[in-house]
């Protein structure tokens, strides 16, 4: 994270432009103002030496918990109380100190980081020479001499390369994860100076807008100071070298700095996410509020009850003092008297547990071995910790198509040229509805095939990396022996076109800054490269203009077919856009591609506008739409591409996972609506059965509404009928413009959505809409490319998929999966756990603590509310942060409700935790009412156990105050710990330590602490208090009833409703502890074996219907959903079979 405040966040500069001297060479008029740049350090750390208390504990006190306790702890220190300061003070500076301990590790690692990046040697040329110095010194203006394969230390303006055409590769991984090299391109004219002394010479100034974050945006501008004239050329993204980037193919470059430290592009996209929040924690707050509610309603009740049961005889004489206080002062003291007795109903140390879940629990993604996928060798990810518990929360999974359903593994199957249909097959191009495999070699080819199979040639962005490339600089990236090369693209599609013609015979050999050369069917022809109109999301096209060999000049044009087929004016345009749709339909990514030609005047004018557009420094962007707008008109269509892109593994099985869960899937993607559609219905997001719903082509608000009307009324007649939805991005806009409450309605009362030709934005915009209408569902986006960080950030949660478009969707999610299949088991086995685990463990730290005080406050019945404290401070200090801290965590880390192998086999499972079912209210109210419950159960049954006709003590002696609070306090600790022992479906040896250890650590603490007279503290009423307690055969016989009386009923209620109304989990469970997985939910067992208890263990486990094989044809039904081909985890074996029948 960086500073919002730093420099490089909107920095205020105040020109939009920056003015750069290369080499720092300033004119030399002194009127000259130089403009104040940032030193290159780079700063990801939080804090400093200085700031770092203030700041951590202002964040840290920002919390509704610690902020709570520190008053009640100043509360303490102010007034007379009746417990000491420490009670509240050492938990609470325990949890702030482990917190700032963690945060200040965590913040000194990012500066070891900055410190070694910020040190790194590099080379400058100042004063005429090559200078070593450290990264942090660039200045911006200064020369960086950078060699092969070191990473670039800021961002610069390529000068020079060792090539004399100025190229150079380079690969940008570390910034948006693609792995292919990049070419970039120095100006001609500055190019030629390949040395430090040349270099040091040139007098040149760059004038380029200020930094923003966007990676492929550059616009800026050289002025080269020559002796008649200046020269200007325009500068573009094609020119600049971005920190962090790494060069490739080339020995060494120079550049000049132009943003540096934190005004780098890099540091521009380390901006913080907004913070994204749980169900679970938003939970967790509404409870702390009303916990908080239940403390003031105690607290006022104890005031109330304090003067109206006064009684003060006639020898406690009042002092002066006290007959002439203020009424109205004396209640509000003794009401911030009861709020500091009871205020350890509010678990301090639930924030503390809950991060350490959270941050531990993570692991156990990463290391799942089912996560990991083995021909990429790529594991699962995780970006943040907070939202585990929401996988399991999920309502609607929003996907991108290509890369994410799909491979992304492009292959050319079939084209339509000059309106004639052809298959590809191994290197053989054959027409549709032939038999066999006639060969189309040269000469066979016509002319407009020829010139078909040219323009996917020549028009695009491939790479070459030759593995016995030549070394004369004339020649270099040419190939001489295409056997020997490999290509490399920013798009699967082109490079899935090339390799097709290269097979064909139209062979792309390589090009250089001004060249590109062809073999044609065994004849090299060099291309005069004259223009490029590059590739961008809007235009969603991108031309070449090129000089043929026999010198006549011709523009290719190549994208998707809505921006194309507009644009011609001849060729077999009907025939071709049939066939188009033809090759949609089959499930093929299709291009149109298209031709001109131009005279030598209309070049020439092209040239002119290009030049002027590209200089721009206002507005270049649309400057240079508008001129390839003009351009890219009255098209001869020359043919169209279908390229194949299959689906992964097991994507119809996940998806159908996925509708048992209760999950609904829409699809978004980018692709025509034929594409979409047959993509869908292979994938089984669509089945034949369907009824297909169409919101397309509307253009107007009027016919958009009468359409959505239309579609509603179908729905709601055949409602019974499964309907899904197809929704085009034009439709989409016109839709939200006016009508998206009855848009949202009718596209959520479909059983799934498919959103086709759609922008980035509009992907968000879904999203947004989705998860903010009035049910305010969980939303999943999961996609693999850059046009996907929109919705991934915008969902609740946002999985990246480690695929071929590069690392951006990974960088910007918080999960982050190499396959769609595995999003089966990330939502069925570990979100389903996590949120079972903390939801649990959030009610149950409320409920412990209910336990836990709630006696402190029916005490006072019995000491005229005299603020006398049943238990001793030190146990109110070391309950929740010692005694009952270890099993609670243990348990939120390692329980399994039901085993992994059902939880993926049965989705249906993954219903019975939606809309937080296990934190609702109604579940809050039982575990709160049970702690009241369990609390009267401790104090009135210690109570009547020590009344006055009872001698508890084994010497004859009656119970004193603090015996009686240490007799409540040990069966209110025990039965806790129990409790949640009862509540433990999969027990290991670390549960049976942590559980027994804290028992065993109780009774040692509680005998070594009453057996010494402690010399730091001042008063020790409990010095020999819980020996003689235990001393007492009653006692031990009065523990042992008190704490069955409280646990009995709730084991029998468990096994009512398991033997009357039993839920699928529950069914689940039973079919699992048959199968012998492991023995659920005794407290008796291992997971992995039996233990001397297994006899008793077997008896509970039956009498609560868990293990007993007899239930399990009562309980478990054929009709409930499964997964086929895992249908042997679900049944029984032959021979459990046939000891059921036997025995029924």
């Amino acid at each position: 994270m960086f500073f919002e405040d730093s420099s490089g966040f909107d920095p205020p500069h105040q020109s939009p432009t920056r003015t750069i001297y290369v080499a720092n060479h300033f004119p030399p008029h002194s009127d000259y103002i130089q403009q104040k740049f940032p030193d290159n350090r780079m700063i990801s750390s939080k804090y400093t030496i200085w700031n770092f208390i203030p700041k951590n504990l202002f964040e840290q006190f920002r919390r509704i918990a610690n902020f709570y306790f520190l008053v009640i702890f100043l509360v303490q220190l102010m007034i007379d109380t009746p417990t000491s300061p420490y009670t509240s003070g050492l938990p609470l500076f325990f949890v702030i100190i482990v917190t700032a301990i963690k945060q200040g590790y965590e913040d000194w690692l990012r500066h070891k980081a900055d410190n070694e990046v910020n040190n790194t040697a590099v080379y400058v040329i100042r004063s005429g020479g090559l200078v070593q110095t450290r990264s942090q010194n660039i200045r911006v203006g200064d020369i960086v001499k950078i060699e092969k394969d070191q990473t670039f230390p800021t961002d610069l303006v390529l000068l020079s390369t060792d090539r004399e055409d100025g190229t150079c590769y380079v690969t940008t991984a570390s910034l948006d994860g693609e792995t292919n090299l990049k070419t970039h391109r120095a100006v001609p004219e500055v190019a030629k100076m390949q040395n430090v002394l040349q270099l040091d010479t040139l007098r040149a100034v760059i004038t380029c807008l200020q930094p923003e974050p966007d990676l492929y945006r550059f616009v800026g501008q050289i002025t080269i100071r020559g002796k008649s004239n200046d020269i200007v050329r325009p500068l573009g993204p094609e020119n600049l070298l971005l920190r962090g980037a790494s060069l490739k193919n080339s020995s060494k470059v120079f550049g000049v700095a132009v943003y540096t430290g934190m005004d780098a592009k890099i540091a521009l996209n380390y901006k913080s996410k907004s913070q994204k929040r749980s169900i679970v924690e938003k939970s967790m707050n509404t409870f702390l509020i009303v916990f908080l509610e239940i403390l003031v309603v105690e607290a006022v009740i104890s005031t109330i009850m304090k003067y109206a049961w006064q009684y003060e005889p006639s020898y406690n004489q009042r002092t002066t003092q006290e007959k002439n206080s203020s009424k109205i002062l004396t209640g509000i003291s003794d009401f911030l008297a009861f709020l500091v007795l009871y205020n350890y109903i509010i678990p301090i140390s639930l924030y503390v547990t809950v991060e350490m879940q959270k941050f531990l629990g993570s692991f156990f993604i990463v290391w799942d071995l089912d996560l990991y996928h083995d021909d990429s060798g790529q594991r699962a990810q995780v970006n943040t910790s907070d939202l585990n518990e929401e996988l399991g929360q999920v309502e609607y999974v929003l996907t991108d198509k290509t890369g994410t359903l799909t491979e992304n593994e492009m292959k050319f199957r079939e084209c339509s040229i000059n309106g004639v249909k052809y298959k590809y097959s191994n290197g053989n191009l054959v027409h549709e509805g032939m038999t066999g495999m006639f060969e189309r070699r040269n000469p066979t080819f016509t002319d407009e095939e020829t010139m078909f199979l040219k323009a996917i040639s020549l028009c695009h962005t491939v790479r070459i990396s030759d593995q016995v490339e030549t070394h004369t600089h004339h020649s270099k990236n040419i190939v001489h022996d295409p056997s020997t090369m490999e290509y490399y693209a920013a798009s699967p599609d082109e490079k899935a076109l090339v390799e097709a013609t290269r097979k064909i015979g139209v062979t792309f050999l390589g090009s250089t800054e001004n060249e590109i050369i062809l073999n044609t069917f065994g004849k090299d022809e060099r291309y005069k490269l004259l223009e490029i109109l590059e590739f961008d999301a809007d235009r969603r096209r991108m031309s070449v203009i090129v000089q043929t060999p026999e010198g006549k000049i011709l523009m290719f044009t190549k994208g998707a077919e809505s921006s194309i087929l507009p644009l011609t004016t001849s060729g077999e345009i009907p025939t071709i856009r049939t066939h188009v749709d033809e090759l949609a339909m089959k499930g093929l990514r299709t291009l149109c591609i298209g031709c001109k030609y131009l005279s030598k005047k209309e070049y020439l004018e092209v040239s002119s506008q290009l030049l002027q557009a590209r200089t721009s420094l206002q507005n270049r962007e649309q400057v240079v739409a508008n001129v390839f707008h003009f351009i890219e008109r009255d098209l001869h269509l020359l043919g169209a591409s279908g390229v194949e892109d299959k689906l992964q593994e097991k994507v119809p099985e996940t998806i159908e996972a996925l509708k048992l869960a209760g999950i609904k899937v829409w699809v978004l993607t980018g692709d025509k609506q034929e594409t979409a559609i047959s993509v869908s219905l292979s994938s089984g997001h669509f089945h034949r059965a369907m009824n297909i719903l169409e919101l397309t082509n509307q253009k107007s608000d009027t016919e958009c509404a009468a359409q959505l009307e239309r579609l509603d009324r179908r729905i709601k007649q055949d409602h019974v009928i499964q309907h899904g939805l197809v929704v085009d991005g034009t439709s989409l806009s016109v839709a939200l413009r006016g009508h998206e409450k009855m848009f949202m309605e009718i596209s959520k009362n479909c059983s799934a959505v498919l959103f086709c030709r759609m922008a980035p934005l509009q992907k968000a915009k879904v999203v947004r809409l989705l998860k903010t209408s009035p049910t305010k569902p969980i939303t999943l986006a999961i996609g693999d490319g850059a046009n996907d960080v929109s919705m991934i950030m915008e969902a609740n949660i946002g999985i990246g998929i480690m695929g071929k478009e590069g690392r951006q969707a990974v960088r910007n999610s918080d999960y982050a999966i190499a396959r769609f299949r595995f999003l089966a088991k990330l939502l069925f086995v570990h979100g389903h756990l996590y949120y079972v685990r903390i939801s649990n463990l959030v009610q149950y730290f409320f409920y412990k603590n209910v336990c836990f005080i709630t006696p402190q406050f029916l005490y006072q019945f019995f000491c005229l509310f005299s603020q006398q404290t049943l238990y001793d401070g030190a146990y109110l200090t070391l309950y929740n942060i010692c005694f009952t801290s270890l099993p609670i965590l243990m348990y939120s880390l390692l329980e399994q409700d039901v085993h992994n192998h059902v939880l993926k086999s049965k989705p249906a499972l993954y219903r019975e935790i939606s809309r937080n079912e296990v934190l609702s209210l109604k579940r809050f109210l039982y575990w709160t009412l049970l702690g009241f419950c369990h609390a009267f159960i401790f104090f009135f049954g210690s109570y009547f156990l020590r009344r006055d006709d009872a001698s508890m003590m084994g010497n004859g002696q009656k119970f004193g105050n603090w015996t009686f609070g240490f007799l409540v306090f040990t069966v209110m600790f025990i039965t806790v710990t129990l409790k949640l022992g009862i509540e433990t479906h999969y027990w290991t040896w670390i549960n049976h330590f942590v559980t027994w250890g804290s028992i065993v650590f109780y009774f040692a603490f509680s005998l070594l602490y009453g057996a010494i007279l402690w010399p730091f503290l001042k008063e020790q009423d409990m010095y020999f208090v819980f020996a003689q307690l235990l001393s007492s055969a009653s006692a031990w016989l009065g523990i042992m009833v008190i704490v069955v009386a409280c646990l009995f009923p709730d084991v029998l209620r468990k096994v009512f409703w398991r033997h009357t109304r039993p839920t699928l989990l529950q069914r689940s469970q039973l079919m699992e502890a048959n199968s012998g997985i492991t023995c659920m939910e005794s407290i008796c067992c291992y997971s992995s074996g039996e233990t001397a208890c297994s006899p008793l263990g077997r008896m509970l486990n039956q009498m609560m219907g868990r293990c007993n094989p007899l239930r399990v044809n009562r309980f478990w039904s054929d009709l409930d959903p499964y997964y086929t081909n895992d249908r042997s985890i679900l049944t029984l074996s032959s021979m459990d079979g046939s000891s059921n029948a036997s025995g029924v």
